[in-house]
């Protein structure tokens, strides 16, 4: 007997496109706001008077409070509702750019700044979640994170300019004036176009020990590890923040341990924020993985890239922001190029070439120095652009298709989570690089290096996740086949080749 698969003959539904706008717009503020503000540190700087140190917090406060909060940020949207903390952190981002845009005082801007970063917590996981539970279809599903990438790489790389341009214009105060409309109409469009899902009671009761741990534990390596680039790996402020998060998360995992094994025994007990079994799926631990690679290795060049044209070439802001258009806007081609791919190979083959794209590109910044012709760097700039675009796109296809549909809040925060761990650790350390260097261009080159092995790893880390995707749909759910019995299978695997099977 010959079971076809449904994928191959039933028509694909169409792209609802109001509901991908509303998730779009959430998304676009949080990653807008990653790069906006760090044109606007002079006029900060001289506005409020503000300190070393109050200027760092303003620019890493947002990022360290943003992965401190991810992981509860997805289990309460898996606990009360991804379309109710979608809002509430849409909410909470909209107040909080209301002060900042209000702040007369450095404390109270850093204060805005942490709460926008909470705000993005909650906002995230809930957003890259619904488009799961919106997008049921697996190749509807591919175009529509394609186009929701696209829009945050889109904001990403325009921060600097839109940045520039309102400061150039106005003041620094509009950069978080301009969150308001935005977060408005993205709160309209989603109370009209984003159903409510009807929920059940939990079985379990909340996990109030492991959400303290894990955002103790979280926040404090995330703020060592931004502290470090400014004082130093071994300097007694970054290691007491390290020693913070690692006790706390080793007690957090040991927590979350005893919790998971005890559900079966305790139908009414606590359930874990986090279920460590997730990290049993091959494909699942590869791709938290590589998260935190290319992160790593494009945000801290990204970083170094910035301050090439700023320091080394003399550019302005705004001139800098409109150099770096080449790598930051690849969004516009990876978006098309990854839902097509995605469609008939799956996310890891699109995955694998643009993390092999990527380490390529990096190469390119060898050929970087003080006088280097603009030209000559647009090849690394598109190709590390358009490879970290396309690996990202894909790592947030296969994360939610490895995610259970109970756990795709969490597994979202767990990758996020590893995504803000790679792009701190890649400022820092490729920053630190930098300044021991005996010059500029030694550390870049250098840290280029370290980026393409980065994404090379990522890359044959990729082919593995692939193959175990491959066995895994291969499989037969329920054991060999019995002696005797013959039977034909055709079923699609996560690759999107057609298997076939004979058993018996």
């Amino acid at each position: 007997m010959t079971v076809s698969d449904p994928d191959s003959t039933a028509a694909r539904p169409p792209l609802a496109l109001t509901p991908l706008i509303a998730l779009s717009l959430g998304y676009f503020l949080v990653m807008l706001d990653v790069t906006v503000v760090t044109v606007a540190v002079p006029d900060i700087r001289e506005s409020l008077h503000a300190g070393p140190s109050a200027l760092q917090w303003i620019v890493d406060g947002y990022s360290t409070l943003f992965a401190g909060l991810l992981l509860l940020g997805g289990g309460l949207g898996d606990r009360l509702g991804h379309r109710r903390m979608f809002l509430t952190g849409l909410a909470v981002f909209t107040a909080a750019s209301v002060g900042c845009g209000l702040a007369g005082t450095t404390a109270v801007l850093v204060g805005g700044r942490l709460a926008q970063g909470a705000g993005a917590a909650f906002l995230v996981p809930a957003s890259l979640a619904l488009l799961q539970a919106t997008y049921p279809d697996r190749a509807v599903r591919a175009r529509a994170i394609a186009i929701w990438g696209a829009v945050a790489s889109i904001a990403f790389g325009a921060g600097p300019v839109v940045g520039g341009l309102l400061i150039a214009g106005l003041d620094w105060r509009a950069v978080f004036w301009l969150n308001l409309p935005v977060g408005a109409l993205a709160v309209v469009l989603t109370l009209r176009h984003l159903p409510a899902a009807t929920r059940k009671p939990p079985a379990h009761r909340m996990d109030p020990a492991g959400q303290v741990l894990g955002v103790v534990g979280l926040v404090a390596l995330a703020g060592g590890i931004n502290e470090a680039g400014s004082q130093g790996w071994a300097s007694p402020l970054v290691l007491g923040f390290f020693a913070v998060g690692v006790a706390a998360l080793a007690l957090f995992i040991a927590v979350e341990r005893r919790l998971e094994a005890s559900v079966g025994t305790r139908p009414n007990g606590r359930a874990p924020l986090l279920r460590l079994s997730l990290f049993r799926t091959g494909a699942f631990s590869a791709t938290a993985v590589i998260g935190l690679l290319i992160s790593l290795g494009y945000y801290g060049m990204l970083f170094l890239s910035t301050l090439y044209f700023q320091q080394e070439r003399g550019y302005d802001a705004l001139t800098t922001g409109l150099a770096l258009l080449p790598s930051v806007c690849m969004g516009l081609i990876a978006a098309p190029v990854f839902s097509r791919a995605a469609a008939r190979t799956g996310p890891y083959v699109p995955m694998a070439f643009g993390l092999f794209l990527g380490a390529v590109g990096f190469l390119g910044w060898l050929l970087a120095g003080p006088g280097t012709a603009y030209p000559v760097l647009l090849f690394a700039l598109i190709a590390t652009g358009l490879g970290q675009t396309l690996a990202a796109l894909a790592s947030m296809a296969a994360i939610i298709e490895s995610a259970p549909a109970d756990g795709a809040g969490v597994a979202s925060a767990v990758f996020n989570v590893s995504r803000q761990v790679g792009s701190a650790v890649g400022v820092a350390l490729f920053g630190t690089l930098v300044a021991t260097s005996g010059h500029f261009t030694d550390g870049l080159h250098l840290s280029a290096t370290l980026a393409a092995g980065s994404f090379l790893a990522g890359g044959f880390l990729a082919i593995g996740a692939r193959r175990r995707a491959v066995v895994a749909a291969w499989r037969p759910p329920d054991g060999p086949s019995a002696p005797g019995r013959r039977c034909r299978l055709r079923r699609r695997a996560p690759c999107g080749r057609v298997l076939k099977r004979r058993t018996g």
